[in-house]
């Protein structure tokens, strides 16, 4: 939904990766079954955008079959929504099994995620509301420990998806940028070393030769190319758990020129203080799907970790830290049980966002709700998504 009488403010979305499904069938029938609700609760008199999540079948099927394209178009249409969004990074099957490391695989190195994000550029083309931009977010290059030996070919992938771009827009008139999602663990983990990346890797002499290669375009379009059609998918949870400065890393963006195509709304958990109580109270959280990172902060210092067991494995060399852990929670609860969450983090953003607009995409992005504490779970799923969305225009004033 656009913000009512705001319009600087963007476009404010939900992220269908809360759903389960991998097939087309699968996702449209999610969609009937939470989409209405969900709408009626947040913008009953105003269309609603949808920030889809396509892994690879559903991706695949769009792209190859227009009658199934046609019936995304048609309920679209019905339920007075439109598509401005992608989320582009799970390639593969995201729920009810073990992800983990798996879901940075296809990494930017392969032909494969490659093809499959060009796919989801030429559907969103077909979906995106005539003047509008579009997002595609995805992948931070790499996971960290696969760098070896793959940063030329990443660099040359996504400038062939930026080049594709280019002739998306020239064909078609939607304008699409592609917005990598820094993570702890990965390649680009923290936002100035990510900006350190643009510079001299996306937006380099390298990038901007092949550009010209690929495109055709003047040297110095190339370079403008570049900076219009790859940016920085902002995800709030993600910065929260690195310890990031929320106003001076905005500002080291501008001043960079590099763009911010999405801003994911999310939080993560924060331990004050880490006690043994507190250790044995998180254990909970440690499911088997989902990569849960760990930043201690300590003294001034950081310890990073992979995953919550290696952290709680390490517990004597951390008591009495901080810790801020990758474990995506409702966006409208400032603490749970036994731990704080980075909603005040969340909320600086949101507050930066009134005061000079960070990106035309906002877009709440909750996936793990079906891995939570029981506790947390006690309402329909659209109604909790409905109630994270209303809180975010709380907090913007709308």
């Amino acid at each position: 939904m656009q913000f009512p009488g705001r319009p600087e403010l963007g476009h404010l979305t939900y992220c269908t990766n809360i759903h389960p499904g991998e097939t087309w069938p699968e996702v449209l029938a999610q969609l009937k079954r939470n989409f209405a609700a969900i709408h009626a609760e947040v913008a009953p008199d105003r269309p609603l955008g949808l920030g889809l999540r396509l892994g690879a079948p559903a991706a695949q099927t769009l792209k190859q079959d227009r009658a199934a394209l046609g019936e995304l178009k048609s309920f679209l249409s019905a339920e007075n929504g439109y598509v401005f969004t992608i989320n582009g990074f799970p390639y593969g099957s995201f729920h009810g099994r073990p992800v983990k490391t798996n879901v940075y695989a296809p990494d930017w190195s392969t032909p494969e995620r490659l093809t499959y994000t060009n796919g989801l550029a030429d559907t969103l083309a077909e979906l995106l509301p005539a003047g509008m931009r579009g997002s595609i977010s995805t992948v931070p290059a790499t996971f960290s420990g696969w760098v070896e030996g793959r940063l030329p070919a990443i660099r040359e992938n996504y400038v062939r998806h930026a080049a594709h771009l280019v002739a998306v827009r020239e064909k078609t008139g939607k304008d699409i940028a592609l917005a990598l999602e820094p993570e702890p663990k990965c390649f680009l983990e923290t936002l100035e070393e990510t900006a350190r990346y643009f510079e001299k890797e996306l937006f380099g002499e390298k990038a901007v030769t092949l550009m010209v290669e690929l495109s055709g375009l003047s040297r110095s379009a190339a370079a403008d190319a570049l900076r219009r059609h790859i940016g920085v998918c902002y995800d709030v949870c993600h910065a929260a758990v690195e310890f990031e400065e929320a106003r001076e890393r905005l500002e080291m963006f501008r001043a960079k020129g590099i763009s911010i195509p999405k801003l994911q709304l999310s939080s993560a958990l924060k331990v004050s203080k880490v006690t043994k109580e507190s250790a044995e109270q998180l254990r909970p959280f440690d499911e088997p799907v989902y990569l849960h990172q760990v930043v201690a902060k300590k003294n001034g210092a950081f310890k990073r970790y992979l995953d919550l067991p290696e952290a709680l494995a390490d517990l004597d060399g951390n008591l009495g830290s901080e810790w801020r852990i990758h474990f995506h929670v409702p966006v409208f609860l400032p603490e749970m049980q036994h731990f704080a969450t980075t909603q005040d983090f969340l909320c600086q953003i949101l507050a930066l966002h009134l005061e000079k607009p960070i990106s035309d995409h906002l877009e709440v992005e909750t996936y793990t709700w079906d891995v939570l504490p029981e506790r947390y779970r006690g309402v329909p799923v659209s109604q909790a998504i409905a109630r994270e969305m209303n809180w975010v225009k709380s907090q913007l004033g709308v």
